[in-house]
């Protein structure tokens, strides 16, 4: 994996976005796919979240985990999930069953979107934060995402806006795939068909 470059200005960094996010505010951050938003998987970062994209709280965030071994104890163990961490850490978002150890912030409705980002910068972030966090794209609902930290600050969405330490984002989403109803809810980075030939067990 790539990695940012090792240095005080990248320990400055993080030691300031731990410190809004700690106090309850919102950090946006770079990820393989397009420019996100953080908070603490409380109440209150998920209300922040909601408040500062506009966003309808029927439309629940994602929990981003720093490697599969934090996420798995958040999901109900199934076969199906397992297949898929072929592709993480990697720009999928899995919607499956939380466990009862799911905060219910991160699992309304009893389920949860899974996403191990792929970027160093995002989980560099992630590690220093206990490995989860409430996530979601850095955008006003319903508009495109940044797509760099230029847009990111433009969009003013944030308390902090962490650079991406020369590891640039793709331009597209992750994919977000329901794993009960095996259904794409949104098209991304990974193919549809290659989801679902690795479902289906293909080769």
């Amino acid at each position: 994996m790539l990695q940012i470059a090792p240095g005080e200005p990248w320990v400055s960094w993080l030691n300031r976005a731990e410190e809004v996010l700690r106090a309850g505010g919102v950090v946006a951050y770079p990820s393989e796919t397009v420019w996100g938003l953080a908070a603490l998987p409380d109440v209150q970062g998920v209300q922040r979240l909601f408040e500062v994209k506009g966003r309808s709280e029927s439309k629940p965030v994602q929990a981003s985990f720093l490697n599969l071994s934090v996420a798995r104890p958040f999901v109900e163990a199934a076969d199906t999930f397992e297949r898929l961490t072929v592709f993480l850490p990697g720009p999928l978002t899995i919607v499956t069953p939380a466990s009862a150890a799911c905060p219910v912030t991160l699992a309304p409705g009893g389920r949860v979107g899974v996403r191990v980002p792929d970027h160093p910068v995002a989980l560099a972030l992630l590690e220093r934060m206990g490995g989860v966090l409430a996530t979601t794209s850095c955008n006003r609902s319903g508009a495109p995402a940044a797509l760099s930290a230029v847009e990111a600050q433009q969009l003013g969405l944030a308390d902090l806006v962490v650079p991406d330490g020369g590891v640039r984002a793709l331009g597209l989403p992750s994919t977000v795939l329901d794993l009960a109803a095996r259904r794409v809810l949104r098209k991304g980075a990974i193919p549809a068909a290659q989801i679902m030939a690795v479902l289906e067990g293909a080769p």
